[in-house]
């Protein structure tokens, strides 16, 4: 397969990301910050289990495209796939994945809790490293592809991540 068609099929798999990402990501981005998370506190799930990183260390959240859909697992001790998590303001938080030949788009919509980026995109051979500044929670839409993938062969997911003061 020459060069120009793989770069080709890659670009194409990005847009079908991208449009499924805004689409999620639109859908659950009205209200408030508290409002677009599931939780009617989501401040009250944080604590020691479920708090990612720390100023020092950063948190590094693992984006998997699975059989049925893609999910972002945060490096804590028991965490499950798209299940809510926490970070105090000022963490690093490295989006990677574990996964050979994959990329992703992670789209937070409108109300993001990094500086200005909204739509965040790598892959395994790409990680992408954020500080995340502004409190509140933040619902985002996951999506994986593997590698030259044509339609059809992407997962997406949606995740819920929690952002707190430093002093909490």
């Amino acid at each position: 397969m020459s060069l120009t068609r793989k770069l080709s099929i890659s670009c194409s798999a990005l847009l079908v990301l991208f449009l499924f990402g805004a689409k999620f990501a639109a859908q659950g981005q009205k209200g408030d910050k508290n409002s677009i998370c599931s939780a009617a506190n989501p401040q009250s799930l944080c604590n020691a289990d479920t708090i990612c990183g720390s100023s020092s260390t950063p948190c590094v959240i693992n984006v998997k495209r699975g059989s049925y859909s893609a999910s972002a697992t945060p490096k804590i001790p028991g965490a499950k796939g798209n299940t809510p998590f926490c970070v105090k303001s000022g963490t690093t938080i490295m989006w990677q994945t574990s996964s050979k030949s994959t990329g992703f788009i992670l789209d937070f919509g409108q109300i993001t809790p990094f500086e200005s980026q909204t739509t965040i995109t790598g892959g395994s051979k790409r990680p992408v490293s954020l500080v995340a500044k502004n409190p509140g929670c933040f619902k985002f839409s996951v999506s994986a592809c593997r590698e030259a993938a044509v339609s059809g062969m992407c997962e997406s997911g949606n995740a819920e991540m929690v952002v707190i003061e430093d002093g909490h």
